[in-house]
């Protein structure tokens, strides 16, 4: 390999994430072999490739993949088959997703088809791990630009937002480099979104599919608004008027003159308060379409490409949920079992606009996604150490989730002269949260009394019964910008000097509601007591009735509201990131540096806003002002054609996310939690070291061997706390933690034309297979401390010396084992997935705490079958997938010697899918 294309290979990647929407990836058909253009450079060919107008059973299927970047003398492309490997080629350690590699997974997010990726696992709603890390320690970007996160909890946003659909590929970047942002832990995903296309298409798809659990069996819902199926609320849970004065008015109920009743008489109804039972869950579908073209425009070309997409599924789980108080676990809490469906619709769409020409290219794109779930839930259970024995309690939650992202990016990239080129780019992106109307009841069941037997609620604040609203809304603003400027100084040296701007404003607000009926309502008559075994709606209806409040409680008023979380309701935060760099490449003979350093100046501060006049926020603002320099290397070293060695160092940062900072209550609906944040919480700092042995041995083969190892000073760590009687989740810096271990990746095809003619000839059968080996350990010695809500205390009651991180698996396997067609698309693939035990969250803190909460992904085995056929002079592709076909569970659960308890645990059922595409 020449040393010019040395220098191409290593600026690949790493310039590409400085640049956003320079990488993409297409497939269609391979285009002839031809020398290279004036400003193109194709990477050398491997010896065993065959040439490439003779296509043989070794060689991958006809995809093309893109991917340009600024530098030296010209625009380096590498284009044709994927045969030189990216991964190969790039200065990092790196896995590249592509468009092909995204569709053999059948996933329909992106997220999906990541947990097929060595080191990666997948942890709730979308939450990528690498290398056992948790999604703070992971960093997620959209063409180079980062991205804001609409969860109230995170920073980072989920993955399974993204379809499949509107992603080109994916790349995974597990060593540092200089010029990515500072918060990397385990690693950067960039996701590369579609651009605008050589050939002109159009792509129109359909599916279907359900799951043994949910389809055509017993969920519940309720009826909402009649625009739900859209994913959007047609005005039903807009904030009642009476509800929005009194937000206007800025006065708190109880220390003010306000008249609740009236407000709670609108806040509750038979359309968002009323739980129905659906005796046969419908099956999901989905749609979606997609067109693109390229027009010429004199010397240049402009580019169009758009798509739109629409998905609606449900997804019911019977949910085992323990809580226990002391540290062995003896004593249950509270035990109950709640039957949980959601509605979930996702819409999309991308625009996405390109101008280019021989000295530059200019690109617009353009996406948007909505996602919403409905959720309705039923649960019945018991509080032994609050209420004793022989009562039950029956639950019910009514709920409605929007989140929506808008991103708007803007990329320019200038060929100034031979050996300098420029890339500048700029980025809006916004996101929401919207969750009205969220209302919780409790009834109450005993064996005593003239209802003994029957569930009632008395609306009594917790005593005979309970109910209380939520409204919270989250905004969230990332504007981003930067630009590289690359000076190639020798034909195997090259300098890249860059800087960035980001600046994240989110605005959160939470008003939650506790419905309380005047005592006076409670046991003057038989007629009132029977009054809590009426439908909530009508209960409410009924305790706010003028009439009835005349007659029955004089003086006293209605039914109530009580605010319950005066002190912290809004908050705004911000998170301003100001960076420069430098970074080198040099490759002489068989070894290349990529080296640099990052300076990067950090401000994140929380503010509670001032909701009342009379009553100021109960926490101070919170601020970090950190900065710091952030070096990093690797050294590749080419032992023979095929065979190399790696070696990385770097210095990155993790800081606490906005939630975390804030002592505000949220309750999570996902894992069904309560969480607070802690304002005592400070950045984590990480040292990385890896060494990696790759050898390429043939076109998109290789295997490859890594080891690792992370030091982490204040590393952020989940814990339970027994706040107000509830299990709380809450935050805390543990003193230090270190995590070490290994990778092992094989790619291999193997033809079956040696087994003869005819059904074998053509085909191939792939393996890829790769283990990832993390062992962490958190270090908590006698006399270290950690700071909660300012004030200091002793680490030991929060953690345990020699736990692991959470989120972390010792053991995480991948295995894809396919049959597929080299001469059309038709692939048979076997997907395997192992990850072992991880924790969720620290136990309930103590002298001693408790046993950690633990996760348990076990085994999953998934089939999917792609075939693509011509009907009526178009092409079709049919997919057929089988998901989770062991039925394995999800399960979350704290043992302690014989002892057990299920945090959240449930069944998931296999999930069978049909799809069908056509491209016009």
């Amino acid at each position: 390999m020449s040393t010019q294309s040395r220098l191409a290979g290593a600026l690949l990647i790493t310039s590409a994430l400085t640049a956003p929407g320079i990488a993409h990836a297409q497939t269609t058909a391979a285009p002839p072999a031809a020398m290279p253009t004036s400003g193109e450079e194709v990477a050398d060919p491997l010896p065993e490739s065959p040439p490439a107008n003779e296509p043989g059973p070794e060689q991958p299927p006809q995809e093309r993949v893109e991917i340009s970047v600024p530098g030296g003398a010209g625009e380096i492309i590498v284009t044709g088959r994927r045969e030189r490997n990216v991964e190969r080629a790039s200065a990092q350690v790196v896995s590249v997703l592509s468009t092909a590699e995204i569709a053999r997974t059948g996933e329909g997010n992106i997220a999906g088809a990541l947990a097929r990726v060595t080191g990666l696992s997948v942890v709730g709603n979308g939450f990528v791990y690498v290398r056992g890390l948790g999604d703070r320690y992971s960093l997620a970007l959209l063409n180079g630009s980062p991205l804001p996160s609409p969860e109230p909890l995170k920073r980072v946003v989920p993955l399974d937002l993204f379809p499949t659909g509107v992603v080109a590929s994916s790349l995974v970047q597990k060593s540092y480099a200089a010029n990515y942002p500072g918060e990397f832990g385990g690693g950067v995903i960039n996701l590369t979104t579609r651009t605008t296309p050589d050939d002109a298409f159009v792509s129109i798809g359909f599916g279907v599919s359900g799951d043994t659990e949910t389809t055509n069996n017993l969920g519940f819902t309720y009826c909402g608004s009649g625009t739900d199926w859209t994913g959007y609320d047609n005005g039903n849970r807009d904030v009642p008027p009476l509800l929005q004065q009194y937000f206007d008015s800025k006065q708190l109920i109880g220390t003010d003159n306000v008249d609740t009743t009236p407000i709670a008489r609108q806040l509750v109804g038979a359309r968002n308060a009323v739980v129905q039972r659906d005796y046969h869950i419908q099956p999901n579908f989905s749609g979606s379409l997609s067109a693109g073209k390229t027009f010429p425009l004199g010397d240049l070309d402009f580019g169009v490409i758009a798509a739109a997409g629409y998905s609606n599924k449900w997804l019911t789980k019977d949910i085992t949920q323990q809580n226990a108080s002391g540290f062995d676990l003896t004593s249950v809490e509270r035990d109950f079992r709640t039957v949980n469906t959601d509605q979930r619709i996702l819409v999309n769409g991308l625009l996405g606009l390109g101008l280019e020409g021989s000295n530059g290219k200019l690109r617009w794109t353009n996406l948007y996604i909505h996602d919403t779930v409905k959720k309705a839930s039923l649960g019945i259970g018991t509080k032994p150490a609050q209420s004793g024995a022989g009562t039950d309690f029956l639950r019910q939650r009514t709920s409605w989730f929007e989140r929506q992202l808008i991103d708007s990016q803007i990329v320019g990239e200038m060929k100034m002269s031979d050996t300098i080129s420029l890339e500048a780019r700029m980025s809006y992106a916004n996101t929401q949260r919207n969750a009205p109307s969220d209302l919780f009841f409790e009834y109450v069941r005993t064996d005593s009394g003239p209802f003994g037997g029957q569930f009632f609620n008395r609306l009594n604040n917790g005593a005979l019964g309970d109910g209380d609203v939520t409204y919270s809304y989250l905004d969230e603003d990332l504007f981003a910008g930067g630009a590289d400027l690359t000076w190639r100084a020798l034909p195997n040296l090259a300098f890249t000097v860059g800087g960035a701007y980001s600046d994240t404003l989110r605005s959160s607000t939470r008003r939650n509601f506790l419905f309380a009926a005047p005592n006076n309502f409670q046991g003057n008559s038989d007629v009132i007591t029977a009054l809590g075994l009426q439908r909530i709606d009508n209960l409410v209806a009924t305790l706010t009735d003028p009439a009835f409040v005349a007659a029955n409680s004089p003086g006293a008023g209605g039914l109530q509201l009580i605010e319950s979380d005066p002190g912290t309701p809004a908050f705004d935060a911000e998170l301003e990131i100001k960076a420069g760099y430098l970074k080198g490449n040099w490759a002489l003979g068989p070894v290349s540096v990529d080296a640099g350093v990052r300076y990067e100046d950090a401000v994140e501060s929380t503010t509670p806003q001032v909701t009342f006049l009379s009553v100021p926020p109960s926490v101070s603002p919170t601020k970090l002002d950190r900065s710091y320099w952030l070096p990093a290397a690797t050294l590749t070293f080419e032992v023979q054609n095929g065979l190399q060695l790696r070696l990385n160092a770097s210095k990155t940062i993790a800081r606490p996310q906005f939630r975390e900072l804030i002592a505000q209550p949220y309750y999570d609906p996902d894992d069904n939690r309560s969480y607070r944040g802690n304002s005592g919480l400070v950045d984590s700092q990480l040292y990385n070291a890896e060494a990696r042995v790759e050898y390429y041995f043939a076109p998109q083969q290789r295997i490859s061997l890594a080891g690792f190892y992370k030091r982490i000073e204040n590393p952020i760590e989940a814990y339970v706390r027994n706040f107000g009687g509830d299990f709380v989740t809450s935050y805390a810096n543990a003193p230090e933690a270190s995590l070490y271990g290994a990778e092992f990746e094989a790619v291999k095809y193997w033809p079956l034309s040696d087994l003869g003619g005819g059904f074998f000839a053509p085909r191939r059968v792939v393996t890829i297979a790769n283990y990832t080996f993390t062992r962490s350990k958190l270090s908590v010695a006698a006399g270290d401390t950690t700071m909660i809500d300012q004030q200091t205390g002793l680490a030991t009651d929060y953690f345990i010396d020699g736990s692991p991180l959470t989120g972390q698996s010792d053991h995480i396997v991948n295995l894809q084992l396919g049959l597929e067609n080299t001469d059309r698309l038709s692939q048979q693939t076997l997907l395997l997935a192992y990850a072992s035990e991880r924790v969720v969250s620290r136990g309930l803190n103590g002298t001693p705490p408790q046993p950690d909460v633990i996760e348990k992904p076990g085994l999953n085995l998934d089939f999917v079958w792609r075939e693509g056929f011509n009907l009526l002079g178009k092409e079709m592709e049919a997919k057929f997938e089988a998901r989770n076909i062991l039925g394995t569970r999800h399960q979350e659960f704290q043992q302690y010697e014989g002892n057990r308890i299920d945090v959240n645990s449930y069944d998931l059922g296999t999930s069978l899918a049909l799809s069908l595409s056509v491209k016009i």
